[in-house]
């Protein structure tokens, strides 16, 4: 069995921040440390798949980008 190493940190946050973060910490059932270890690793680890890379690829090359006047012609063109 391998065996984390982990290194006390110390950081200072806004107060709100914190409380939401103690909010969803509790709410998925898990000690804050956890949760704000977790919420980093998949920040900074996760690597997109590659339907996600092709739509990232493809909005950075902006050859669909389009601008619309108002709401109603951006819903008229997506329900196309």
């Amino acid at each position: 069995m391998e065996t984390t190493v982990r290194v006390q940190a110390s950081f200072r946050l806004r107060t709100e921040l914190m409380e939401r973060l103690k909010i969803c910490a509790k709410a998925s059932n898990r000690s804050l440390n956890n949760f704000v270890e977790n919420v980093l690793l998949d920040a900074m680890f996760r690597e997109p798949n590659e339907t996600t890379k092709a739509a990232i690829a493809e909005a950075m090359n902006d050859k669909h980008k389009t601008t619309y006047d108002n709401v109603d012609e951006l819903m008229s063109e997506l329900m196309k």
